[in-house]
């Protein structure tokens, strides 16, 4: 603001109606200092209008607009500056990001048409024949079967709902029981029993021998453990409201609802006490999975925002959803619940991690990536995600569209390279960084030093470039090791199975129930990720957990129950594959 001397009481306000002439000063001096200050004040209204217009267009494209972050490539003096940075004409840089560089780049279109039938599927035949008169031809003689026309139609059935009767048969012996004391009506029928097999009197001489152990008299076939300990539901009915509400988003609500057109009356509050009884079981499991996540050189990890309805007074009422996804060797995907979004819970979860850890700039993550005291060395080292810093030069696109669109460039070169890495082998796409991706990311930087001076500080392109330049050594990072990746999508993909049931279910009762949804989310996601079908691993898992030890723990978990479960290889020596002719039928 000036230092002038104040205005005189004739002076006018900014608001209100315009002036008249004589209300104006007649000091020339005094006249161009409120100028220069109308003019401040105006580009100070300029600037707000444009911050609050950049955020109404922002909130509008996010609820409206598309959600894609494509632009379009016919744009070539957008790319002017980068292509004098590399000595190629604008129209050809281009071309060469708006088309592959070989065919072999290009996606293979979707096949069109009708495709085959799986063949797991079960077949059940509808033969359509004729009648004798039918058949009868003019010649008087009958028409015989030459052959059979072949089609397929794919039909649904409604799934059932059963009952098992689980029938434990008692044994007792006839002679011991007239003297054990055994009620009169199971003493008549088993010596029913051993008169009825008993077929001839047998009058050998009774040799008597020394009196054995005492033994039951009545004894019962053993019965299997249930998932519940004296509990209604089978493995399969717990595997199926699993499934149904964290893989098809089905609240419990909707699941009452189709049970109770079967004829099946079952309350919402005893399927969420099933949900709580099935995720405790599966703890011990689980707890093996994050153990097993946490020997990973690298973890994604993102988080999302969950309602929590029965809360603490004093604790926040939104919870917090974490996931840590398992490299290729340790293929888990582990969640974690806790009641707020304090830095305490991704710090105790990975207290006794070593490695990289790819996520966003998250103020929570700082404490992990800061050195030991003992060796000075950083247990956690921190990458992180450009689709982040790239997503903000894409917002700011409406108020800097030619310095927006240039970042935009650097950034579809780079993740033009990764797309044609994805085939390499992890050295082979680390040497590809080094030699490729390094000199790009170089000039990038020093034309974010360039810009950053001279831009405003609050507009939104400055913002894009302080957030990466500020983060610019972790996002540099992922070309130091070919198994890390330039972005945290894959983290953020697995949000979105929580972000659709959120839709559906809408809240966590409490935070037991957020525990619980952790818990058996690590289960359903994993099995996604390894293309497990999550209903034939849930519904034989916990048939099986009553009666697995802690050893064979190990057998139970996704990747080891799936391989344990493909299917040999034949052999081409054996006659099934080599002959031409296996598996047809002998006659039509």
């Amino acid at each position: 603001m000036s230092t002038a001397a104040p205005l005189p009481d004739a002076a006018p306000t900014i608001s209100g109606h315009p002036p008249e002439t004589a209300q104006l000063p007649n000091d020339i001096a005094t006249l161009q200092r409120m100028v220069l200050e109308l003019l401040a004040t105006l580009q100070e209204e300029r600037h707000d209008k444009q911050e609050l217009r950049d955020r109404l267009d922002r909130l509008l494209r996010r609820l409206y607009g598309p959600k894609t972050e494509r632009l379009n490539p016919d744009q070539p003096w957008l790319f002017a500056a980068l292509a004098e940075a590399q000595g190629q004409e604008p129209e050809a840089t281009a071309s060469a990001a708006a088309e592959p560089a070989n065919a072999k780049d290009r996606r293979r279109a979707k096949p069109h048409g009708r495709r085959r039938l799986p063949e797991q599927l079960p077949r059940r035949p509808l033969h359509y024949t004729l009648t004798e008169a039918e058949r009868l031809c003019s010649c008087g003689q009958l028409r015989v079967d030459i052959g059979v026309e072949q089609s397929e139609q794919l039909d649904w059935q409604p799934a059932s709902v059963f009952v098992w009767q689980h029938l434990v048969h008692k044994y007792a012996c006839p002679g011991c029981a007239k003297n054990q004391g055994i009620p009169k009506a199971a003493a008549a029928a088993t010596t029913a029993t051993a008169e009825g097999t008993s077929t001839t009197e047998t009058t050998a001489p009774v040799i008597t021998a020394a009196p054995a152990p005492a033994a039951p008299v009545v004894i019962a076939a053993p019965k299997p453990a249930m998932p519940i300990a004296k509990g209604l539901p089978g493995a399969g009915l717990l595997a199926h409201v699993i499934v149904s509400k964290f893989v098809d988003h089905l609240p419990l609500y909707r699941q009452e609802q189709i049970l109770g057109r079967h004829g099946v009356d079952l309350k919402r509050s005893t399927l969420c006490d099933w949900l709580g009884s099935c995720a405790a079981a599966l703890t011990p499991l689980y707890e093996l999975m994050v153990s097993t996540v946490l020997q990973s050189r690298v973890l994604h990890t993102d988080d999302t925002p969950v309602t929590l309805q029965d809360h603490e007074p004093d604790a926040s009422a939104t919870g917090r959803v974490w996931a840590y996804l398992g490299d290729a060797a340790h293929p888990y995907n582990v969640f974690q619940f806790t009641p707020n979004r304090k830095r305490d819970g991704p710090r105790e979860f990975l207290k006794e991690y070593r490695g990289y850890l790819q996520a966003d700039a998250f103020s929570g993550y700082d404490v992990l990536y800061l050195p030991d005291p003992v060796d000075g060395q950083a247990r956690i080292i921190e990458v992180a995600c450009n689709a982040h810093a790239r997503r903000k030069f894409y917002d700011a696109r409406t108020s800097d569209g030619v310095g927006a669109h240039q970042a935009l460039a650097w950034y579809a070169q780079l993740f033009e390279l990764e797309r044609r890495a994805k085939e390499l082998s992890d050295e082979q796409r680390r040497h590809m960084r080094q030699e490729l991706a390094l000199p790009i990311l170089e000039r990038f930087k020093r034309w974010l030093d360039e810009q950053r001076g001279q831009l405003l500080p609050k507009s939104p392109m400055a913002e894009a470039i302080g957030y990466a330049l500020n983060q610019w050594d972790a996002l540099i990072r992922y070309t130091e090791a070919g198994y890390l990746c330039i972005d945290n999508n894959w983290a953020e993909r697995e949000m979105k199975r929580i972000a659709i049931g959120r839709k559906n279910w809408l809240f966590f009762g409490n935070a037991k129930g957020g525990t619980t949804a952790a818990v058996l989310l690590s289960f359903t996601s994993t099995c996604q990720r390894l293309n497990i079908e999550p209903w034939a691993y849930l519904s034989d898992v916990l048939g099986r957990l009553p009666t697995t030890s802690p050893e064979q723990l190990t057998d139970l978990a996704p990747d080891r129950w799936h391989a344990a479960r493909k299917p040999e290889p034949t052999s081409a020596s054996t006659p099934a594959a080599s002959s031409p002719a296996a598996g047809l039928p002998t006659s039509i």
